[in-house]
């Protein structure tokens, strides 16, 4: 139910996902659904059939050249591999390998009239891999029997050892190469999923302390307000006095609750840029960039406003995510201490540094700072790095 007044918004326009027909649906475990969970653009593995390119330049080095032959096997056997290669990319990896030995029959079959199949054969080869081998010793024990067969038919039907000697080494690097490729985009992914199952973890488990200190710091203070308040009621016609007195406590319970909620609420801010501190070292040593954060003890005393948090919290996003992206950095280093009245935060990496340019992340963090009274500069000297000073008052003064 919408509440009373407030405007029922009209949903804004929807853009469906790209849906299929039910028979070529893509498996969950597919390398093109793979592809669109990891964020990559649906055609980043249909880019390889630019390879399929030699199809059409063999012949320049056939004695036959681009003549009838050619044109009809080409029209009948090139449909049918880009079908087989559209469906390894929606099969399931445990069907893969189906795709793969159809490519290489294809080759197989058509090698006595058509040299151009011997791409066919490479493209099968390299398929082959994803169809879930366990050990690469595997996946490369096959391939050496595939080229064995291919050289043992092509050899019987006449082609000479110098149209050959390519495919077993062409097979095998490529082959070898994707293969350990796709063991590291395995790999990342798995990685990528413990980070995010830890982010998931500290939340709840910050949630779970949040709720634990509110209901010990309230349960027992509510309980007595609750109390005094009906003995006050009681007290009130026969003695006053009394009841003024408990309705003093009640006033004194309450005061001291806000007191203890405030440093409540002031611990899970601080909790909050630490936080952010922590997952800038999981973003930068996941990228190979070693980084560690310092916490004064006199700026872990002090407790910051909601909006010098924030401030402070948001400084730490955009300066990991800049070195992570433009630093080229291996090392960085941020200091959380107290100056002056003044929080100040800094960073600093030992990047390629030179020129900056401001963008809406730097601009964005300056224009928060100074709404809060506080600065923010940069300084950054070509093979120097860069240093990132951002300074917010501690306490609120009227701004």
């Amino acid at each position: 139910m919408i509440g009373a007044g407030a405007p029922a918004r009209a949903p804004g326009p929807q853009v469906p996902p790209p849906t299929f027909p039910r028979r070529f649906s893509p498996a969950p475990d597919s390398r093109f659904a793979v592809s669109r969970r990891h964020g990559r653009p649906p055609w980043a593995d249909a880019i390889h059939l630019l390879w399929s390119a030699w199809v059409f330049v063999v012949p320049m080095f056939s004695p036959h050249g681009y003549d009838l032959r050619w044109a009809l096997l080409t029209a009948l056997s090139y449909p049918l591999f880009l079908a087989l290669f559209a469906g390894s990319l929606l099969a399931s990896q445990t069907r893969v390998r189906r795709y793969a030995l159809g490519m290489i029959a294809l080759c197989l079959a058509l090698l006595p009239w058509y040299p151009s199949g011997l791409s066919y054969f490479v493209f099968g080869c390299v398929l082959l891999g994803a169809g879930g081998w366990r050990s690469v010793w595997a996946y490369l024990g096959a391939l050496l029997l595939l080229n064995a067969l291919l050289l043992l038919w092509a050899r019987g039907i006449g082609y000479p050892w110098s149209a050959l000697a390519w495919l077993p080494v062409t097979t095998l690097v490529i082959g070898l190469i994707v293969q350990v490729e796709r063991r590291i985009e395995d790999k990342d992914a798995a990685l990528r999923l413990s980070h995010e199952e830890v982010r998931r973890l500290a939340a709840l488990a910050e949630r779970e302390r949040i709720g634990r200190d509110l209901h010990d710091l309230l349960g027992h203070t509510l309980s007595m307000v609750a109390l005094k308040s009906d003995l006050a009621a009681r007290l009130l016609a026969r003695d006053p006095e009394a009841a003024r007195h408990e309705i003093a406590e009640v006033g004194r319970a309450a005061r001291e609750a806000l007191v203890q909620v405030r440093g409540a609420v002031s611990g899970i801010r601080a909790a909050g840029l630490a936080g952010e501190l922590a997952a800038a070292r999981l973003l930068l040593e996941t990228s190979g960039i070693a980084f560690d954060y310092r916490i004064g003890e006199r700026f872990a005393e002090r407790a910051l406003t909601a909006e010098a948090e924030s401030a402070l919290a948001l400084a730490v996003r955009e300066a990991a995510t800049n070195i992570q992206r433009h630093a080229g950095a291996r090392r960085a280093e941020a200091v959380l201490a107290v100056e002056g009245g003044e929080a100040v935060l800094r960073i600093a990496d030992d990047g390629r540094g030179g020129a900056i340019v401001p963008g809406n992340g730097l601009s964005g963090m300056r224009e928060r700072l100074e709404a809060l009274r506080g600065s923010l500069r940069i300084e950054a000297g070509p093979g120097r790095g860069t240093r990132l000073l951002a300074r917010v008052p501690l306490a609120a003064d009227g701004a």
